[in-house]
């Protein structure tokens, strides 16, 4: 049990918090490589450990062992090194949930090869940028006619693209997955000498969805694996054996942190339902049919669950529910834990790291924190001088102690970008950017973006505060607050709501809303304006997008 697991903790089990802070430790290897110290070593010493339970909305159901994913990443292997991909070569992936993924990805590992997970929203111009910024030398694309059709059209644009494979079909073009492998051996030895890979090497880019600008290709080397060992054992809490569930697309970096690499190497079982859209009620069936173990969705699908009759399904065998994404709105977690029993565990990171601050096994959730720093990355609450603020004061949240220890799992840079690198990383410690203040128990709390607080009459106003207020009300499903021009005030707070079902726009609405945010926070944040609309701008990440509204009202940051 946990063999893998203790082979690169020395302790996995403490007693409170405070225990877990002070003596959690992660010993990252010279050569760690998720393709063979994880996939290959689960199948050797347990051959018939259950990997991955896929399913979709067709019906289709598989089951893969770690021996059935280890012969089908070496035959991949096989395949692509024919190919000619090999270590250090980039290779974009736009899969879905599609069970192929987790092939793909461990093959490329096994290759030393750099792996570029992708969404299936992006168009010509977003592919041929991101194939020319990391010089990607073969797609690996689902059987979608969208996004093969925008992939094709992005070649005559991206001069390093050699292949083209397509998984789960045919098309004109492009090699089929299922035949390249199918012919292919079993066998595969590990690489040696110059192709041997280190934990230095690089692994992953993911290009962070920005809302304005081109995306930034962050670097993660072959030991940001390990890194989510905090992720996923010590905050999502899986279980080995049992099923976990992550709600994500393959495309993203919640991917990487709900459901493939602390999961595994916890010996966790991935539960993945590869659904055409998100249905709340076809969500929630699937929890309680599989009688899922641990459950983790960013808040708005759990905003969006609560609009249905949550009581009426069986969600028992869920040990733990957990978050992150977005800030989540107090509101949601007491809900929750009215119909089912159980808090909501949040957890806060970035694509740049695995989680930096969460409700921890030995935390009693707070409604509207984040929870505690993780003992990782020595995270801290800093000032603009670099001086970490007392408790009650805001402060940026930053990864510390960056040129003592190095932590796993952090970004280690931005692709062929060695001035934002240094900017970034080079020093003492890296700054996210994001604001929250820490209560006298060591809780911290979001109150937002560095330039998404809003400075009204002399007042510094988060926009999460007000948000959560809002979304206590029965009428808000979700909401963004930004900050508003106004010719006496310079910027008055503004609210861009989507209502729930049976909520019509209507300015006694939007009295009772304002009212609403003056009892439940200070009286001088209400929104002075209230927008209602049918959705949210959002990044490609499902981030709001609040620059974007503050852009279109006329605000100049």
């Amino acid at each position: 049990m946990d063999h893998v697991l203790k082979k690169y903790c020395p302790r996995i089990e403490f007693d409170s918090y405070e225990d877990f802070r002070d003596n959690f430790r992660i010993e990252v290897p010279e050569a760690f490589n998720f393709g063979y110290d994880v996939v290959d070593e689960w199948a050797r010493v347990e051959p018939d450990k259950r990997a991955l339970l896929w399913c979709n909305d067709a019906g289709e159901e598989r089951t893969f062992t770690f021996t059935d994913l280890s012969l089908l990443s070496n035959q991949a292997a096989n395949a692509f090194k024919k190919l000619g991909i090999g270590k250090g070569d980039v290779v974009m992936c736009i899969l879905r949930r599609r069970w192929e993924y987790w092939v793909v990805a461990a093959a490329l590992c096994k290759l030393g090869a750099t792996i570029i997970p992708a969404s299936l929203q992006l168009t010509k111009k977003d592919i041929a940028y991101r194939a020319n910024s990391a010089d990607v030398k073969m797609l690996v694309c689902v059987n979608d006619s969208y996004v093969c059709t925008q992939a094709e059209e992005a070649l005559p644009d991206s001069p390093t693209v050699e292949n083209l494979v397509i998984v789960a079909g045919q098309r004109e073009g492009w090699l089929p997955f299922d035949q390249l492998i199918s012919a292919e051996s079993t066998d595969w030895q590990r690489p040696e000498g110059e192709e041997a890979v280190t934990s230095k090497d690089i692994m992953l880019i993911y290009f962070t969805s920005g809302t304005t600008g081109n995306p930034k290709a962050v670097c993660h080397n072959f030991a940001h694996p390990l890194g989510h060992i905090i992720t996923a054992k010590y905050w999502q809490q899986v279980r080995e054996n049992r099923l976990h569930m992550s709600v994500t697309d393959s495309g993203w970096a919640k991917f990487g942190w709900g459901k493939i690499y602390g999961q595994w190497i916890a010996g966790a079982t991935i539960f993945a339902y590869d659904m055409d859209k998100f249905v709340p009620s076809k969500l929630l069936q699937k929890i309680q049919d599989y009688r899922l173990t641990t459950f983790c969705a960013p808040p708005t699908m759990y905003r969006f669950m609560l609009q249905e009759d949550v009581a009426a399904y069986d969600l028992s065998s869920v040990e733990n529910f957990a978050t992150a994404g977005e800030p989540l709105n107090a509101e949601v977690t007491i809900q929750w834990e009215k119909l089912t029993g159980k808090k909501i565990r949040e957890g806060f990171g970035q694509t740049e790291g695995p989680v930096l601050l969460a409700t921890f096994p030995w935390i009693e959730p707070r409604p509207g924190s984040m929870g505690k720093p993780s003992p990782l990355l020595n995270v801290k609450l800093l000032d603009d001088n670099g001086v970490e603020v007392e408790d009650g004061e805001e402060g940026a949240i930053c990864v510390t102690g960056l040129k003592e220890a190095y932590p796993p799992g952090l970004f280690v840079g931005y692709f062929h970008d060695e001035e934002k690198t240094r900017e970034s990383v080079g020093g003492e410690y890296y700054n996210l950017h994001d604001m929250a203040w820490r209560d006298s128990d060591g809780y911290c709390f979001f109150v937002g973006r560095n330039d998404d607080v809003i400075k009204c009459s002399g007042y510094r106003i988060g926009p999460f505060e007000v948000e959560s207020a809002l979304v206590e009300h029965p009428a808000v499903v979700e909401c963004a607050v930004t900050a508003a021009p106004d010719p006496i005030r310079g910027k008055v707070v503004k609210a861009t709501i989507v209502l729930a079902k049976g909520y019509e726009p209507s300015d006694e609405l939007t009295r009772e809303l304002q009212n609403h945010v003056k009892k439940t926070t200070a009286p001088y944040k209400y929104p002075r304006i209230v927008e209602y609309v049918d959705e949210l701008p959002k990044t490609i990440g499902g981030k709001i997008k609040r620059k974007l509204i503050r852009t279109q009202d006329g605000v100049v940051d």
